[in-house]
């Protein structure tokens, strides 16, 4: 994959429009379950908007009647035939391919854009992991969230039980993740896992596009010093994330785009901000 053609991928369907990247999984006949390749496409595919600067906000949606089955049985199978050899040396390859799944839904984290998740039908097992590494999660009536992992015979190991304790009641996210029982929409939503839940699938994506929109219409520096700022709060001591944010305006405040708003609300137009630079090495050749 290079530059910004998407056309090859397997697992994903992504259009640009407006500021706004929109990834769709797009394997509906097999429930967008994650195969081997989808591993590798998400985060490869997010982190190329980065690096191009090519979205402002990334919606992640699915074609079908469930966003996603979660981990596909061929990835289980994959891992059982490769469980074998040296107890040790086989432990330290098992430690790094958890860590090569982690990566995938970590790089939702880490783009600077914020990252919105539109679902409808079952979220499951796999499917909890990542939408917890987006930033606002939005959902039909119909949806449904399960850690399937402990129902399976395993700990859910791809940063639900880590992520999710920062987005609901502890005490719910045990009972969740003990018990691998269903959660509806509705007390997703009145627990804070969702911000809204649509009617169906057509007045989900059209609001979840609305409020991309919205943020695609403020400064790109802006709301990335947002993202930045949030997600460092949540792992460090208000001391630090107070401190952290005076170093940052430090550099960061500037005046073109503050001006630049200033001026569009007076003269009642949009503000046109410029977009920031590419997420790429300053050691890379072109």
């Amino acid at each position: 994959m290079s530059d910004l053609d998407f056309s090859k991928l397997e697992t994903l369907s992504v259009s640009i429009d407006q500021h706004i990247a929109h990834i769709q999984l797009s394997r509906p006949e097999a429930l967008n379950s994650m195969i081997p390749i989808f591993w590798h496409e998400l985060p490869a595919t997010v982190r190329k908007i980065d690096e191009q600067s090519a979205a402002r906000v990334i919606v992640i949606s699915s074609q079908g009647k469930h966003f996603s089955a979660g981990m596909d049985l061929s990835v289980f199978t994959q891992m059982g035939q490769d469980f074998v050899g040296e107890p040790g040396r086989r432990a330290e390859r098992m430690r790094r391919m958890v860590l090569e799944l982690q990566d995938s839904f970590n790089a939702l984290e880490s783009v600077r854009m914020p990252v919105l998740v539109a679902m409808q039908g079952g979220v499951i097992g796999g499917a909890v992991d990542m939408v917890c590494a987006a930033d606002s999660r939005y959902c039909t009536q119909d949806t449904f969230f399960t850690i399937k992992e402990t129902e399976i015979g395993m700990t859910a190991d791809v940063g639900t039980l880590q992520r999710l304790p920062h987005l609901i009641p502890q005490g719910l996210v045990r009972e969740l993740a003990y018990t691998g029982r269903n959660m509806g929409a509705q007390e997703a939503k009145e627990s804070g896992l969702v911000n809204q839940v649509f009617d169906d699938q057509e007045s989900l994506l059209a609001g979840v596009m609305k409020i991309a929109a919205q943020i695609a219409g403020h400064s790109p520096l802006a709301v990335a010093g947002c993202k930045e700022m949030i997600n460092y709060t949540r792992d460090h001591t208000v001391a630090d994330a107070l401190n952290y944010m005076a170093t940052w305006q430090t550099g960061m405040f500037q005046m073109p785009d503050i001006q630049e708003a200033m001026g569009a609300a007076k003269e009642r137009r949009k503000p046109v901000y410029e977009e920031l630079h590419k997420n790429i090495s300053g050691m890379q050749r072109k």
